[in-house]
């Protein structure tokens, strides 16, 4: 159906007007909330009058905002310059964007001013979408409290934009209202003057946003957004100052003050660190002396205690701590050289000047037996000939072991898996039919009289498939047949819902034992449902057959079905000229024989 108030093509239907109407130079524009039929979602439709070349110039700056990545400017669906006949399917100049949910701004004003951050975070976020289109070169216009929403997520955004004219100062004036308004609350169209409170910064904003002077305004929107973004200066010092009263001077709040500040702290750290270090220096030099050690000087050696030719060695006890016994050592000059009372040491390692490496040589001293130096040669041969034999012979012998088993459990997997087929062959009825030879089909008697019929769409918006042409279902003329509408996307219905179907009344419950289905477009998924009662869910009817209708295709119930209604429910629509849809040409209902 065609609305002749906006001249929009029937996939849109207009639910209600949004917003005045916005003359502009070359006509008129209207916004509306409408349903988009075809994907089942409310969308914004913006109808410019007169249609034709009056709406191109409004029309590409709408195709350009909408390009735009930012969520304070609202997606473009569809658009169209129409043929200016309004009387005819898309005969207007339209065009489609998102609709925006949520609170507009003028409604959240009426319940009071807003918090200082609420403030920052909407007017940053809602300039930062205003800077996107500035640097494409698109003045946005229209920005009102009553285009301006609150989503729900927390993010802002813009009903009704771009208007049809606009300028990038007039944008940036429009933000400093939109600042004032939310601080105080009062209407911008207000006489002046209007009492201005809130921060220091931001009043000082939204001056800068109507100052006209050389220097004194804003840029632009970008460097608003930036100082909106700024962290608010807070701190002890700040408050105490302003409830003493005591006005600070301009250098200590500027810049300038800040970084001089700042130096001073971080020269103070380092004076007093230095201080610190040499009071730490001084006490600990008063504790003890340094000690210089010469770099060529030996770590101090155990004294030596000697012995006399033929004493006995002393125990670890009677030699003390601190002392070794002089035995134990092999003194190679003085006047304990040559004297080797008491034990002798068990090794003694010298380095081998010969051996290109300089490592040292190992050499049994006199008197000692470490048991590997008497050993024949041929016991050392026998001791690696066992030692290999052991690494190589032990993995070889675990392979052999499990390639046995390995061959020993095939063999008799195969042996009993050969003579269970020996004994089975030709005992058990196929699986594909029953043992007796039945079909398993329920056979099928007279066919059921239908009393009427229905759309059952329980996931629609209310606006039923072609509901004056449910009766062509059951006419008994194939020619004639009920469709659905036509779906985009995806034939599972562009997404948007499970499917649909028609709902047949018998008249009374009666035994079902089956459904034919007639289709012009063959494909189509469908099932078959059954239930005493005409439920308004699709869990309501219990499923009896399903599959896909190929011209005439018979859906046979496994058993009996009592129903007084039956549903004949489509899945999955097939390819058609404008996207995916389904038609039923004849519906024929058996009864159980």
């Amino acid at each position: 159906m065609t609305s002749t108030t906006t001249g929009l093509p029937d996939r849109y239907r207009p639910l209600d007007q949004v917003g005045p109407d916005e003359p502009t130079a070359t006509g008129v524009i209207r916004s509306w909330r409408a349903k988009d039929r075809v994907l089942n979602r409310d969308v914004a439709v913006r109808v410019h009058t007169p249609a034709g070349p009056a709406a191109h110039a409004w029309i590409s700056r709408a195709l350009t905002a909408g390009g735009l990545a930012t969520p304070a400017l609202a997606m473009v669906y569809d658009a169209s310059e129409g043929t200016g006949d309004p009387e005819t399917p898309g005969g207007a100049a339209y065009v489609v964007n998102e609709w925006i949910d949520g609170q507009t701004l003028a409604e959240r004003l009426a319940e009071g001013p807003m918090p200082e951050r609420e403030v920052r975070v909407i007017l940053r976020r809602l300039a930062e979408g205003v800077a996107e289109a500035h640097r494409v070169g698109l003045a946005v216009g229209g920005l009102s409290p009553e285009n301006v929403v609150l989503r729900p997520n927390g993010l802002v955004g813009l009903r009704a934009v771009p208007a049809a004219t606009g300028t990038i100062d007039g944008d940036i004036a429009a933000l400093g209202a939109l600042l004032e308004v939310a601080l105080t609350g009062l209407d911008p169209a207000d006489a002046e003057p209007r009492p201005l409170s809130g921060p220091s910064d931001l009043v000082a904003l939204v001056r800068r946003t109507r100052s006209t002077e050389p220097g004194q305004g804003l840029s632009s929107v970008a460097a608003m957004a930036a100082l909106l973004a700024e962290r608010p200066r807070s701190g002890a010092g700040a408050r105490t100052g302003a409830s003493s009263g005591a006005t600070p001077s301009r250098s200590e709040d500027s810049d300038s003050g800040w970084l001089r500040r700042l130096r001073d702290r971080r020269t103070e750290a380092p004076a007093e660190a230095g201080e610190a270090a040499e009071a730490t220096d001084t006490a600990q030099a008063a504790e003890a002396d340094p000690v210089l050690l010469d770099p060529h000087t030996l770590p101090p050696v155990p004294p030596v205690r000697p012995l006399t030719q033929g004493a006995a060695p002393l125990s670890s006890a009677a030699l003390g701590g601190d002392t070794i016994d002089a035995g134990m050592v092999a003194p190679s000059g003085g006047a304990y050289a040559g004297h080797g009372a008491g034990p002798a040491a068990t090794h003694s390692w010298e380095r081998n000047d010969d051996d290109e490496f300089g490592v040292l040589e190992h050499r049994p001293l006199p008197g000692y037996d470490d048991g590997y130096d008497d050993l024949p040669p041929e016991d050392e041969e026998d001791g690696a000939r066992r030692h290999r034999l052991v690494v190589f012979g032990l993995p070889l012998l675990a392979l052999a072991v499990v390639i046995a088993l390995a061959w020993w459990i095939g063999d008799a997997l195969l042996s009993v898996s050969g003579s269970v087929d020996d004994d089975v062959q030709g005992s058990t009825p196929s699986a594909s039919a029953p043992a007796d030879g039945s079909t398993g089909a329920v056979p099928a008697g007279t066919p059921a009289t239908i009393a009427s019929a229905e759309v059952f769409d329980p996931q629609g918006d209310g606006d039923p498939d072609h509901p004056e042409d449910v009766p062509l279902a059951f006419d008994g003329d194939p020619a004639t047949a009920w469709s659905t509408y036509e779906y985009r996307g995806s034939p599972a219905f562009g997404n948007l819902k499970d499917g649909l179907g028609l709902l047949l009344d018998l008249g009374g419950s009666q035994s079902v034992s089956g459904v034919s289905v007639t289709s012009t477009r063959p494909g189509a998924s469908v099932e078959i449902r059954v239930g005493e009662e005409a439920g308004s869910d699709l869990d309501s009817f219990t499923p009896a057959a399903d599959g896909t209708v190929e011209g005439t295709t018979e859906f046979s119930f496994d058993e009996p079905a009592t129903a007084g209604y039956v549903l004949v429910w489509i899945t999955g629509l097939v390819p058609s000229e404008g996207g995916f849809s389904a038609d039923i040409a004849e519906i024929e209902v058996q009864t159980a024989g």
